[in-house]
């Protein structure tokens, strides 16, 4: 069976749930402290990935006891734990990676994982991440998203130019724009409309709604 939508909960800080009702059987995959995470969210660990040197014992033991599958990795590896999730949920072929993740921390891990949404390995996904309160949505084509008026929205140039960025229901529109990396040209865009709609003819965009920040 097809699942529309994975959980990636990664390590780190303890991320907040999701806005949005989650389908009764959703595979969650947990990047090593992220089976603390799940338990602390009240979510079914389905797998477990990691080197687990940042998980509690107790929160890995009553993973296993629950019927997780646990897949260990040696610390000294080539990938970040939450790395080695994002695949085990593409594995499943879903339509929807959702990331749980804490804002803050390691500003490291934070652009590393910014940087990985976008890969190619993950282009036939759609692909959300929630960063505390921040929101992030990877835009191949085009993508649509929901918002309320006012509300702030940037976007963000992954692995090189971004060309013929076309946006609808955005205060300051563009209109065949190319989006360079180290431009800030689409920072601080905002909603117009309780909609937005972003289409590109090449590359990769992060759109981030960065939220309310505490």
């Amino acid at each position: 069976m097809q699942h529309h939508t994975v959980i990636i909960i990664a390590g780190g800080g303890l991320p907040q749930a999701p806005p949005e009702p989650l389908p009764a059987g959703v595979p969650v995959i947990a990047a090593d402290a992220g089976v603390d995470h799940a338990l602390a969210l009240g979510l079914a660990v389905t797998t477990a990935v990691g080197d687990f040197d940042s998980a509690t014992p107790a929160g890995l033991a009553a993973a296993e006891a629950a019927g997780a599958v646990v897949m260990r990795h040696p610390a000294a590896k080539d990938a970040t734990d939450l790395e080695l999730a994002l695949d085990a949920a593409a594995a499943l072929a879903p339509r929807r990676l959702l990331v749980l993740a804490a804002g803050g921390g390691r500003l490291d891990h934070l652009l590393g994982v910014a940087l990985l949404l976008g890969s190619e390995r993950y282009a036939s996904y759609e692909v959300d991440a929630l960063f505390g309160p921040a929101q992030a949505h990877v835009v191949r084509e085009e993508r649509r998203m929901t918002g309320e008026p006012g509300e702030l929205v940037s976007l963000l140039p992954l692995h090189g130019a971004v060309e013929g960025v076309v946006t609808e229901g955005l205060v300051f529109p563009l209109r065949h724009e190319t989006l360079e990396p180290g431009s800030t040209r689409g920072v601080s865009n905002v909603f117009a409309a309780p909609e937005a709609h972003v289409a590109l003819e090449r590359g990769v965009l992060l759109a981030v709604r960065p939220g309310i920040q505490p």
